[in-house]
C-alpha cells in the first residue's frame, strides 16, 4: 500500500506544467469568461510619493533632476538632496487613517468589479510584507501589509483582486551615479536600485549597453513570485517599459502566473502595454487612451480620475463624472474595460471630490448596469460626431461627447443604444437604424432604463427617431433598450 501511494505521488509531482516559458506556449492562453464580463475596475497610486503631494507621482524622479522646478521646490521645502532624499519621506508616510474595508466598500459602491493597489511603483518601495527588501510598508512607514489588507477587503466585497507592478521603471529612475545625492550612496542601493550609467533612464529601451543586468532582472521576477505565492491575485497589471527586462524573465513570470492559477484552481488575467509581451499571451492595456474602433479582442485602458496626476496632489484637476461615464461607455462598446486610478491622501483618506464622483458612477451603474456588465460589443460600436484620437497618453486630445454620440452594446440577445447626452429637442435620431438599414427592420418597442414611460418612436429615412421621456431618469448617459 505504501509503495502504491509513493508511486502516485511521484506521478503527480512529475506531471508537466501546462505552460512553458516560451511565447508559443504562452499564446495558448485564453481570456476567461469572467474577464469578458468585467468592465470596470479601480486601483490607486499611494506611497511615499504621496507625502509631498506636489504636482505628480513622478516627484521621486524629478526631485533629483537638475534644473527641474520640482527639484527647486524640494530643496526649498525640505533641504538639499544629500540631507533629505526620497528615503526620508518614508517615515512620514504613516497612513494613519487607512481603512481597507472602507476603501473596498466604496469601490464596490462605485460599481467596480475588480480593485486593488499599486504593489510597487517606480520608487522601489514594496507595499507588502516582503522577505526580499527592508524597504517595505510593514517594516517602515505605515507598518501595514497594504497588499494583504486590500486583498482581503476586496474579496470580502465579492470583487476580483488586482495588483499592479511597476518595478522595471526603478532602473535609473534615481541618479545612482550621482554621489552628491543620497541616491548615489551604496548603503541605499537596495532602495534606489543598482548603479546605472547616466542617461540610462532614457536609453535603456533603445540601446543594449544601457539595459539592466541579470541580477536586476531576477529581483524583478523574485518579487513577482513572492506576490503570487503570498496573495494569489486574480489580475496582475504591468506598467509599460517592461521591455527593458530580459525576455526570458518576462516569459518565465507569465508561465509561473498561469501555472500557479492552475494550482489555485482559478482563471487569471495578466495585462501588458505596447509590445512588452507577445500578442495573444495576455491582455493588451492602453494608458490614458482608447481605441477609435471596435476590436475583436478584449482590451483594457487605465486612466486617472485626475487629468494631470496619478497620486493625490495639492492642486488636483479632477475629471467630471459625466466624462468618466462617457469614457466607460465608449470603451465598453469597443470591447474594452476601464481601470480607473484614484488618489488617496498620504494619511489614507479618499478625497471627498473623488468619493463623490465614484458614488455618482455607482448610482449610474446601478440604474444602467445591465447595458454594461456582462455585455458584448454589437455589430458596430456606435455613431456620432465624436472622433477619437488614438495613441499613448492621448485622452486629453478627445473632446466631450454630445447626445448624438450613441454607443451600442448587447447582452443576452438584447440591444442597447446609449446616448452620451440629452438632446435639446427631446428627440434623438439613431441614424444607424434608418429605413433600409442592414441591421434591423422591425422595431417592437423602445424604452429607457430608469423610466416607466412608454417611448414614442418612428423609423424614417434619416433614422430611428425616439422621443425621450419628459423627465431625465439620471444626470448622465441615457440607455435606450430596443426590441
Amino acid at each position: 500500500m505504501m509503495l502504491a501511494v509513493l508511486a502516485t505521488s511521484c506521478t503527480e509531482a512529475e506531471k508537466p506544467q501546462k505552460y512553458e516559458a516560451n511565447w508559443d506556449s504562452l499564446k495558448k492562453y485564453e481570456v476567461p469568461e469572467w474577464w469578458k464580463n468585467a468592465k470596470f475596475g479601480i486601483y490607486f497610486h499611494w506611497g511615499p510619493y504621496s507625502v509631498p503631494a506636489h504636482k505628480t507621482e513622478w516627484y521621486s524622479h524629478w526631485m533629483y533632476e537638475e534644473g527641474n522646478k520640482i527639484r527647486e521646490y524640494h530643496e526649498k521645502t525640505y533641504g538639499n538632496l544629500k540631507d533629505f532624499g526620497y528615503k526620508d519621506f518614508i517615515p512620514m508616510f504613516k497612513a494613519e487613517k487607512f481603512n481597507a474595508d472602507e476603501w473596498a466598500k466604496l469601490f464596490k459602491e462605485a460599481g467596480a468589479q475588480f480593485a486593488g493597489p499599486v504593489a510597487e511603483h517606480a520608487d522601489g518601495f514594496a507595499m507588502w510584507d516582503t522577505d526580499l527588501t527592508r524597504w517595505n510598508s510593514v517594516d517602515m512607514g505605515p507598518k501595514k501589509d497594504i497588499v494583504k489588507l486590500m486583498g482581503d477587503a476586496v474579496r470580502k466585497q465579492g470583487m476580483k483582486y488586482i495588483i499592479t507592478y511597476h518595478r522595471h521603471w526603478l532602473y535609473a529612475w534615481f541618479p545612482t551615479w550621482d554621489k552628491s545625492t543620497d541616491a548615489g550612496d551604496p548603503q541605499y542601493a537596495d532602495l534606489y536600485g543598482p548603479y546605472a550609467k547616466k542617461g540610462a533612464f532614457k536609453m535603456a529601451e533603445r540601446t543594449p549597453e544601457f539595459l539592466p543586468d541579470d541580477k536586476f532582472n531576477q529581483e524583478w521576477l523574485d518579487r513577482l513570485n513572492e506576490l503570487m505565492d503570498k496573495y494569489e491575485p486574480d489580475i496582475i497589471w504591468f506598467d509599460n517599459k517592461m521591455n527593458i527586462i530580459g525576455e526570458k524573465y518576462r516569459m518565465q513570470f507569465l508561465a509561473n502566473f498561469y501555472n500557479n492559477a492552475e494550482k489555485w484552481g482559478k482563471e487569471v488575467v495578466c495585462t501588458y502595454k505596447a509590445k512588452d509581451m507577445a500578442e495573444g499571451s495576455a491582455v493588451l492595456d492602453l494608458e490614458r487612451s482608447r481605441m477609435s474602433e471596435k476590436k475583436s479582442f478584449c482590451w483594457l485602458t487605465d486612466d486617472s480620475i485626475d487629468w494631470g496626476a496619478w497620486c493625490n496632489v495639492s492642486d488636483p484637476n479632477y475629471k467630471t463624472t459625466n466624462r468618466l461615464i462617457d469614457f466607460l461607455v465608449d470603451v465598453v462598446s469597443k470591447n474594452g474595460a476601464v481601470l480607473l486610478n484614484v488618489t488617496p491622501t498620504t494619511e489614507g483618506e479618499i478625497p471627498e471630490p473623488v468619493k463623490e464622483r465614484l458614488l455618482q458612477m455607482g448610482q449610474w451603474l446601478k440604474l444602467n448596469g445591465e447595458a454594461i456588465y456582462n455585455s458584448r460589443p454589437w455589430e458596430i460600436y456606435g455613431e456620432g460626431p465624436q472622433k477619437i484620437v488614438e495613441g499613448h497618453l492621448s485622452e486629453d486630445k478627445n473632446g466631450d461627447a454630445v447626445a448624438e454620440d450613441i454607443r451600442f452594446t448587447q447582452r443576452d440577445g438584447q440591444l442597447y443604444a446609449i446616448s452620451l447626452g440629452w438632446p435639446e429637442s427631446g428627440k434623438l435620431t439613431i441614424k444607424t437604424f434608418k429605413k433600409g438599414n442592414p441591421y434591423m427592420n422591425e422595431f417592437k418597442s423602445v424604452s429607457m432604463l430608469g423610466s416607466d414611460e412608454s417611448l414614442k418612436f418612428e423609423q424614417t429615412e434619416e433614422g430611428l427617431v425616439v422621443t425621450f421621456p419628459a423627465e431625465k431618469p439620471c444626470d448622465y448617459a441615457h440607455v435606450l433598450k430596443i426590441n
